[in-house]
């Protein structure tokens, strides 16, 4: 065994490696090995980013005390492109009724939705269903879901961003400003 001794002011100290150092060390530098031997770090961190994307959170949607009792939760599979089919999973918990609940699905003008509109959802069950969605163009556009059960309803937007283009609020109105210089929207009574 390696026996070195080191002397710091008048204090003298020895510094002795333990068996279980150097088999920690050693645990270490094995484990390590394998993860440089394949010479492929670009497919390993292309597998482990895809891994990754699969189980990104899902985003819970926000309830009203009045609404149809069922979390809806979601997430956005892909980054949507024009023209190209963007998956969006989503995930029904909650669901008491008898005879369950019903879900439909609308998209606002740009979003189009590939497949069936409508799901039906099993009572004490959670329900996963993915929709496809296609945008025609760059922007913000929302697939909306329609969660009845009984004769309450939930409506929920998912944002469905293509592109980088801002969304643009259209006004009827004229830009004035206060006298104590404040920016308002003058708009036409209706």
């Amino acid at each position: 065994m390696l026996h070195r001794q080191h002397s710091i002011g008048k204090v003298a100290m020895n510094i002795r490696p333990s068996a279980m150092t150097t088999a920690a060390c050693l645990a270490l530098a094995t484990l390590s090995m394998p993860v440089l031997a394949d010479g492929v770090p670009g497919a390993r961190s292309a597998k482990h980013s895809a891994s990754q994307h699969r189980a990104a959170p899902m985003t819970t949607a926000a309830r009203k005390p009045n609404d149809s009792g069922v979390t809806v939760q979601y997430r956005v599979d892909a980054t949507p492109q024009i023209g190209r089919g963007t998956p969006v999973v989503l995930q029904f918990d909650g669901v008491t009724g008898a005879d369950g609940a019903s879900v439909r699905l609308s998209a606002d003008p740009g979003l189009t939705i590939s497949g069936r509109d409508t799901l039906a959802l099993p009572a004490g069950k959670r329900t996963t269903a993915t929709v496809t969605v296609v945008s025609d163009r760059d922007g913000l556009a929302y697939l909306n879901v329609f969660v009845t059960q009984g004769s309450a309803m939930s409506a929920i937007s998912i944002p469905i961003q293509t592109g980088t283009a801002a969304p643009v609020l259209k006004s009827n109105g004229e830009l004035k400003s206060t006298p104590d210089g404040e920016n308002i929207i003058s708009m036409p009574v209706k």
